[in-house]
């Protein structure tokens, strides 16, 4: 993104499980990571006022403070990082689907105090893109002002060196088969919805979901890995052990929780994804006829590690607080254009080699103005 006057580049991490975009700022720094840009320097008019109804929502009202001249923020995230700074407000420059540039303002955090894993990451970004479904997320703050709907999505190449690409607005939505789920309206503004079924290859792993429970999902790309609730996670790491003699759990690799060491050289997935099955999501069928299924193919649930072991890159959730919910993270939505449209509540996907967004054709009515921002 393209911010300030003049505007200059910052990285930043795609979440859809965060409010506030953010960037590291010289407030002065108090705990800042070494990031790919110089730290963004507020200026004194930018700062946000606490009467601003941008602090108001962030806050709440039992927050304010009337005797204060800026917008506090603290957020902390699932894996016990957090970011605190203020909130500031400047100019954006975004490119629109026919190369015009466009400048507006944008309310967004003011990082100067971050801790736990914001600080180890590697340093490739500089920020975080808030792109939930609250008010203050970046797609709602353009759909107010009329710029775009209220409509993004994101297409992460299976291959991470081959990029991928997120469009805001709903120009690049293809008008046919995506599969669309339902969003379910709750306080944390996630992207969440209910899944009936969870199987890997033909074993159902959610046996509750026998019962008539459903078990909620969460579309996020904020996280890194994707994490199912305590006795899927079990019934899963049970189904791997019993897989094959020649691949056996290797408790001192510890670059994830449940690594194999195979008896045979593995210089890639595809040396070994034939020895896994997919797993699958199934939702509720549609008007009782059309089965909606999200498919997680071995390579994107599969990781290999530094000493060439095959490991498991879905964890128990119960290590995040997270012991009744699915989290579908970065590495399984990785060969999908995913697209979140808060307009009619509700998310969708379709695979995709994710090379370029392809401009959708339609009748005048479906045709919005779109903002496009290239990743990678």
């Amino acid at each position: 993104m393209f911010i300030g006057n003049p505007p200059r580049p910052y990285f930043l991490d795609v979440d859809t499980g965060s409010d506030l975009t953010w960037i590291q700022c010289d407030a002065p720094c108090t705990s800042c990571a070494k990031g790919p840009h110089p730290l963004y320097k507020p200026a004194k008019q930018n700062i946000v006022h606490p009467r601003d109804s941008y602090c108001q929502e962030l806050q709440g009202n039992q927050n304010y403070c009337d005797t204060c001249k800026q917008c506090d923020y603290e957020i902390a995230y699932a894996d016990r990082s957090s970011s605190m700074g203020v909130l500031a407000r400047d100019n954006m420059q975004l490119v629109t689907a026919d190369g015009e540039s466009e400048n507006l303002d944008l309310v967004f955090g003011c990082g100067y105090d971050q801790r736990g894993n914001l600080l180890s990451s590697p340093a490739n970004t500089d920020g975080i893109i808030g792109l939930s479904n609250a008010a203050m997320s970046l797609p709602a703050q353009l759909a107010s002002r009329g710029i775009i709907s209220n409509v993004f999505g994101h297409c992460i190449a299976a291959d991470p060196s081959n990029g991928g690409y997120m469009f805001l607005g709903d120009d690049y939505v293809p008008r046919w088969g995506m599969t669309w789920v339902p969003i379910r309206n709750g306080p944390e503004n996630l992207y969440s919805t209910e899944v009936q079924k969870v199987n890997y290859g033909e074993q159902q792993l959610n046996l509750r979901g026998k019962a008539g429970k459903l078990t909620q999902v969460i579309f996020d790309s904020g996280s890194s890995y994707t994490y199912l609730p305590h006795e899927e996670y079990t019934n899963l790491i049970g189904s791997l052990i019993r897989l094959s003699p020649s691949l056996l759990q290797d408790e001192t690799d510890r670059a994830l929780p449940f690594c194999m060491k195979p008896d045979f050289p593995v210089r890639s997935l595809d040396d070994v994804k034939h020895l896994f099955k997919p797993l699958s999501l199934e939702f509720k069928k549609r008007w009782f006829l059309l089965p909606r299924t999200f498919t997680i193919p071995p390579e994107d649930y599969l990781i290999i590690s530094d000493k060439n072991n095959i490991c498991l890159g879905v964890l128990d959730g119960r290590e995040i607080g997270h012991d009744s919910e699915i989290v579908i993270g970065d590495v399984s939505l990785r060969g999908k254009l995913v697209v979140y449209n808060n307009d009619e509540k509700h998310v969708g996907w379709v695979q995709s080699d994710c090379t370029k967004p392809q401009k959708q054709s339609g009748f005048p009515f479906l045709l919005k103005r779109v903002l496009q921002n290239q990743l990678f």
